[in-house]
């Protein structure tokens, strides 16, 4: 039997592929720093775990395919708190921002359809594309401008007849780069002119630095039937394994068909939904400790990198990743290298090629990210193996 087109195509994910070399390191006694994916370290707010430990219901009973009225309407207050004004109906509740991607994919396109998507992206938006059975088109952004987005030309240029949405992340994951107002105006701009919508992936929306301000694509006028906000509780409370996130639009034709796909999969998590409503009203010290945190580790990060010789690598404003343009050929063969051949003191450090964020075909590959998620003091031994480890790898070339 032949398997499906989608089947054979999809993407790996490269952030998980290089799992098997690790595992077979750790297999010799060897500890990884592992830096390759964005599994904070924080803990998650002990309001949430508290519902996990005293749910005594009886029966774990299916919920409304929309999302629990109660946590819908809880939503509404936690982005009023971010001058986002909603409705509760605008709100479908989704099993992580992974599905709500997909809902709007879904949604907003047809088989064949295009997006454009600034690249590097987060990885999986190729999976998703592939899924739908959507084309994203590529938007090149580089390290050596900070990954800021280019002109409208270069933008324009990319739409045609079958192109339906605009596709963002902001702050972004994998750049760290963060879209203020007047970039976020010029996309609303383009979007418009050309009856596009734009989805906006809004998941790391606390994670702002310098004293910038996050801004949401629900915030700008006249965007009321284009935009479509994804969003996530997984790193805004170190809640990554609970699985809840949301598709959020004013545009009721497009909830009321999301829904639609929505009940195909029935409800979303009931216990992770009560566990989430529990964590809306954190106080503010929560996250300004959190800020505070990350913020430490990303200075500390990019000030190590800055002792690399030849880096590319300009300071991100947000979410907690970085990428670095390195002096060599093949960063996953590195990558591969640091798992299987080197060690400092019985350590070594994993993390991401970006190759695979990339959609252009040879983009990335001197590239890497890193998500600064550990402690300081582990992430300061994790940064100075790195150092250790490209310094030996280069002297082997």
């Amino acid at each position: 039997m032949i398997l499906s087109d989608r089947a054979i195509n999809i993407q790996a994910s490269p952030i998980r592929k290089l799992m098997p070399f690790a595992n077979a390191t750790k297999k010799k006694g060897i500890h990884i720093y592992h830096l390759n994916i964005g599994q904070p370290d924080i803990e998650t707010p002990k309001a949430m775990m508290d519902v996990y430990k005293n749910y005594d219901s009886k029966v774990l009973a299916y919920g409304p395919s929309q999302g629990l009225e109660i946590y819908r309407s809880n939503l509404v207050n936690y982005y009023k708190k971010h001058d986002i004004k909603l409705e509760s109906d605008d709100i479908i509740v989704t099993t992580a921002g992974s599905e709500a991607i997909v809902f709007a994919l879904l949604t907003a396109c047809n088989a064949g359809d295009e997006v454009i998507v600034p690249e590097p992206f987060y990885t999986n938006y190729n999976g998703f594309a592939t899924i739908t059975g959507v084309k994203i088109i590529p938007l090149t952004t580089y390290a050596e401008e900070g990954f800021k987005l280019p002109e409208n030309e270069k933008i324009t240029k990319l739409i045609n007849s079958k192109t339906k949405a605009i596709m963002l992340c902001n702050p972004s994951n994998p750049t760290g780069a963060v879209y203020p107002l007047s970039e976020m105006e010029r996309i609303a701009k383009i979007a418009k002119e050309n009856d596009l919508f734009v989805i906006s992936d809004e998941v790391y929306r606390e994670f702002v630095y310098d004293g910038l301000s996050h801004t949401s694509i629900m915030d700008l006028e006249g965007m009321e039937d284009l935009a479509i906000m994804v969003d996530s509780i997984s790193k805004r409370y170190s809640a990554c394994g609970a699985r809840i996130g949301c598709l959020i639009s004013r545009n009721k034709e497009l909830i009321n068909s999301a829904i639609k796909f929505a009940q195909a999969r029935l409800c979303p998590p009931t216990i992770d939904q009560l566990a989430a409503n529990a964590a809306i009203d954190i106080e503010e010290d929560y996250f300004n400790g959190i800020i505070k945190e990350y913020d430490a580790r990303r200075n500390l990060v990019y000030e190590e990198l800055q002792k690399i010789d030849d880096i590319i690598c300009i300071k991100p404003k947000g979410a907690f990743y970085i990428i670095a343009k390195l002096p060599i050929d093949d960063a996953e063969h590195f990558a591969k290298w640091m798992l299987e051949e080197f060690s400092y003191n019985g350590e070594t450090v994993m993390f991401a090629p970006a190759q695979g964020f990339y959609a252009t075909p040879n983009l990335g590959k001197n590239e890497i990210r890193l998500a600064y998620i550990l402690n300081l003091n582990d992430l300061a031994k994790a940064m100075k193996i790195f150092r250790e480890g490209l310094d030996e790898y280069i002297k082997l070339k």
